[in-house]
């Protein structure tokens, strides 16, 4: 059977122009469900876009909405040298004198030294436990005490550690205590001497009752070197004293076993960094309330301005953008601001809206807000301004918990905004769906539509083999004859 290579070749007939424009036509249905698929798929990201300026106010809405933004309070101190001072919620307000008179510091311990750190110098156990000395007296000189008593810290256990031929060089030694976590940190310092090397001991813990007593069992040589009992036999050197911080607060005696002197004024840290005077003043913070309430602001009107370009039409091209007429966003836009205009829960009649403290609807629907009247608010009746935003008691809600909630609500299963999308996946998967079908359908027409112009072709060719066939023939015998 004849075969066409290429169609219209054999009939001569541009069927291969006729076949692109039967395709091009019966494709147009498939162009339109572009377009329209294409207007869907934008719906849906727009949708997208206006989840995430929802979700950004939410968490401006949230933070304004914590009761404890509006505990926060701030200390300052006057003499940064001497001490700092942080606050948390139960900070009470108040100007208070501070008399620094000692700092906490660790116990430092110094063994003899050694001419080599890496030569062995016994085995055996040593146990570090933690007290309080007193009483006696302490040689300046020899850092050793004569006289005195140690009352172990029931608190803090006792911690043995093991040395051997594996760990019972000097360095050995540094590194076994290191690891046991004893509460001690242990170093090697070169002096210089003939005997250089000298294991250095430092409680981990500031304080009086950090107090280090030194046990070793085993070797002589491991006794002679770190035995140290305040009230025995001792020998290591004391080179700092554990002690207490020393403090009055306004006249009144505190003591420390730390450089952070927690509650002494109530809710308030202070870090003591020297010995001096410094007063703390203790005030309300309403900086980051005010931080919280821009953020909200820029967050609403964040919104707004996303809403404006999603729905913006331009009368140039006659094309809206994304959701131009969509009431779904219409309407989260005119339930936000109607909450929002209306006084919530528990708000007082000082500062029943937010009006009352310098926010302002504009006429293009954006908030504004008056730093100074904000200002003033905080500073004269800062309580109600929690309560407009927030509150403690489970039956009413501010601002912020309200909005908060309201966009869970758009957002959630069988809310407004997830309806919308859920609603919109689905058609654009419909669609998809649709798109491959009438695809098939299509292609299917096409194979038909050309399987009938193959066979034309092919029909054709061959009356056109018949004709020149019968032509030439026709051509020879008249030819003969002419010639006879």
């Amino acid at each position: 059977m004849a075969t066409i290579s290429s169609l219209g070749i054999g009939s001569g007939l541009d069927l291969s122009t006729l076949l692109t424009n039967l395709t091009t036509a019966e494709s147009q249905p498939l162009v339109a469900m572009q377009a329209r698929q294409t207007s869907f798929v934008a719906k849906l990201s727009a949708y997208g876009t206006v989840q995430n300026a929802l979700s950004t106010l939410q968490n401006a809405a949230t933070t304004l909405g914590n009761p404890t933004l509006f505990q926060a309070s701030k200390a300052t101190a006057g003499n940064a040298t001497v001490l700092s001072a942080s606050t948390t919620a139960q900070a009470a307000a108040g100007n208070y004198s501070v008399n620094v008179t000692q700092l906490a510091q660790s116990q430092t311990l110094i063994a003899t030294g050694q001419t080599d750190a890496k030569t062995a110098v016994g085995s055996g156990t040593v146990t570090f436990d933690f007290g309080t000395i007193s009483g006696g007296t302490l040689d300046a000189t020899s850092g050793t005490y004569s006289g005195a008593s140690f009352a172990a810290d029931s608190t803090r256990k006792a911690v043995s550690v093991t040395l051997d031929a594996s760990n019972n060089t000097l360095e050995g030694i540094r590194d076994a205590i290191n690891k046991s976590g004893a509460g001690v940190t242990a170093s090697i310092v070169n002096d210089g001497s003939n005997t250089p090397f000298r294991l250095v001991m430092t409680s981990t813990q500031t304080g009086k009752a950090s107090s280090m007593r030194v046990a070793v069992t085993g070797d002589a040589s491991l006794q002679i070197l770190m035995t140290n009992d305040p009230a025995g036999t001792q020998k290591l050197q004391q080179t700092s004293v554990a002690q207490n911080a020393e403090l009055t607060v306004g006249g009144i005696a505190v003591t420390s076993s730390s450089n952070t002197v927690n509650e002494a004024i109530q809710g308030t840290a202070l870090t003591l960094n020297s010995i001096g005077v410094s007063s703390v003043n203790v005030q309300k913070d309403t900086s980051q309330v005010t931080t919280a309430i821009n953020a909200l602001i820029s967050a609403y009107n964040g919104l707004q301005n996303t809403a404006k370009t999603l729905t913006a039409y331009d009368q140039a091209s006659n094309k809206g953008a994304a959701l131009v007429g969509d009431s779904t966003l219409r309407n989260l836009q005119t339930s936000i601001r109607s909450m929002l205009a209306t006084k919530p829960d528990g708000a007082s009649s000082a500062v029943p809206n937010l009006s009352a403290i310098g926010v302002s609807f504009q006429k293009d629907g954006t908030l504004k807000l008056d730093a100074a009247k904000l200002n003033a608010v905080l500073a004269s009746n800062p309580a109600d301004v929690a309560s407009l935003f927030s509150s403690t008691d489970l039956s009413t809600n501010g601002y912020g918990k309200k909005l908060a909630s309201m966009i869970t609500g758009f957002t959630s299963a069988g809310g407004a905004l997830k309806a919308a999308q859920d609603g919109m996946g689905a058609t654009i998967k419909k669609m998809d769906t649709d798109y491959a079908a009438m695809q098939l359908r299509i292609d299917a027409r096409m194979a038909v539509y050309k399987k009938q112009f193959t066979a034309l072709d092919l029909v054709v060719s061959s009356s056109n083999s018949t004709r020149d066939y019968l032509t030439s023939q026709f051509a020879a015998i008249n030819g003969t004859t002419t010639s006879k």
